[in-house]
């Protein structure tokens, strides 16, 4: 399989990129913002497994350069997208009566739009059978329990939800599967932001897996799904 995942050079998505990197089947490109981790990330890969197909690149999803440098990168090491698995985002953490218009503004561009442009981006290399898996969050999941201070990340993550369900309907011809998980807890960092002094009892390493079984065999049976995946709120 051919496989692109963004937010991968920490927690559920560094994590996903180590499972998928065990099957020589997959070549796998794993994209962020830090060059730094993403070396971390490829070492840990190769030390797991030295035959592994990984290639990274730093690339932010918002202001990257798509058409001259992602697309470029991507033709050449894969030729064609079976997975596109949208794993970026980030999280602000404040009262509402804090939050300013770009605050929103900067949670909606990290957490949607920066996926609806690699999807656009993207879109002409997947064929039919393809899978595109958006990582959204119990945060954004209709009639989970909110908390304070997650009002914007709330929110663009629901809205990520229902672009998911949107896209699932447009692409029934084209025979691409579009599914979102809502993630509860896993220890990472983001968690971290979002709950501090709160440890989840699920790993990052176990949430990673998951991601990457359910990118691989999930469209089998979902397709338009938001799933979610919690075993404790948050």
């Amino acid at each position: 399989m051919n496989i692109i995942i963004t937010g991968a050079s920490s927690g559920v998505g560094f994590e996903a990129v180590l499972q998928l990197t065990l099957d020589l089947h997959n070549r796998v490109v794993a994209l962020a913002r830090s060059e730094d981790k993403l070396k971390l990330l490829a070492q840990a890969a190769l030390a797991q497994n030295p035959d592994c197909i990984l290639f990274t690149s730093k690339f932010d999803i918002v202001h990257g350069d798509y058409l001259d440098e992602l697309l470029p990168f991507i033709k050449d090491r894969l030729g064609k997208v079976d997975i596109l698995i949208n794993n970026a985002g980030t999280l602000i953490n404040k009262p509402f009566e804090q939050l300013t218009q770009l605050d929103f503004v900067e949670m909606l561009q990290n957490n949607l739009l920066g996926h609806v442009k690699m999807i656009h981006s993207m879109l002409p290399l997947m064929k039919e059978g393809s899978h595109i898996l958006n990582i959204g969050s119990m945060g954004g999941y209709q009639g989970s329990i909110k908390f304070p201070g997650l009002a914007a990340y709330s929110a663009s993550k629901s809205a990520l939800h229902t672009l998911t369900e949107c896209l699932a309907a447009e692409f029934v011809e084209k025979k691409i599967k579009v599914n979102c998980l809502a993630l509860g807890s896993a220890q990472t960092e983001m968690l971290a932001r979002a709950f501090p002094g709160y440890k989840s009892p699920v790993k990052a390493s176990q949430m990673g897996q998951f991601i990457a079984d359910f990118a691989l065999t999930g469209h089998k049976l979902f397709n338009g799904k938001v799933l979610p995946v919690s075993v404790t709120t948050p």
